[in-house]
């Protein structure tokens, strides 16, 4: 009897020590447990740091790593500069300085640059230039037509022969004598008819009719032109 109690609290008194080791080892996890949890609120409660994987379980009850979603890119893209065109390569060519001298030496001195040129007569007295357009000195392209302005009304001029003439030359003879060609046939051919006729009185700047070519028959033929 004596040996069966004692294997009996042998027994029972192994049983309560695996009892207090394990109930010890529960009461340490669960220290552990409610540290790491005051722990976590004390740092900051649920402020996660973007960025940082996050550990959630699985439907296995293993633990699978999820990051969190990627913040928009914020740069800004630089623009391009914006494109100039080249600037105009300067001719060299201006209007000489011709106001104040007589019409006829301003016109001479544009045709020698290769200058177009215009004359509007006024009504006061003289023979000069007054004033120019484009403006005297100002950078202009080879064949430009220059406006002279005089200060006197047209003179008087004499009708110079054409008929006859070839019909280009024809139209040189009347601007060297201030006139302005009026085409009726074309200007091509010979002129074959004029009007006013050669040695009619006129003035500077009045237009003259020609007939540059002829008809089948041998006549003008009519100008489309009124």
């Amino acid at each position: 009897m004596t040996d069966g109690n004692t294997d009996r609290q042998g027994s029972d008194s192994g049983t309560g020590r695996a009892t207090v080791v394990l109930g010890g080892g529960l009461a340490a996890v669960l220290l552990a447990a409610i540290g790491a949890t005051g722990g976590w609120l004390l740092a900051g409660g649920d402020d996660v740091p973007a960025g940082t994987p996050v550990a959630s379980a699985s439907v296995t009850g293993e633990p699978t790593a999820s990051t969190s979603a990627p913040r928009p890119s914020t740069g800004r893209t630089t623009p391009s500069a914006p494109r100039t065109s080249a600037s105009a390569r300067p001719t060299g060519l201006t209007v000489p300085p011709v106001v104040g001298t007589d019409f006829e030496d301003a016109r001479d001195a544009l045709r020698d640059r290769r200058l177009g040129w215009r004359l509007v007569f006024g009504t006061g007295a003289g023979r000069s230039v007054v004033r120019t357009s484009p403006e005297v000195g100002a950078e202009v392209a080879r064949g430009t037509t220059v406006q002279l302005y005089v200060a006197g009304p047209a003179p008087a001029a004499t009708v110079p022969d054409l008929v006859g003439d070839d019909c280009a030359e024809a139209a040189d003879d009347l601007g060297e004598e201030g006139f302005y060609p009026r085409y009726r046939t074309g200007r091509s051919g010979k002129v074959s008819q004029q009007e006013p006729a050669a040695d009619s009185a006129a003035r500077w700047n009045d237009e003259i009719s020609i007939w540059c070519g002829a008809s089948a028959s041998g006549s003008p033929s009519a100008d489309p032109t009124p």
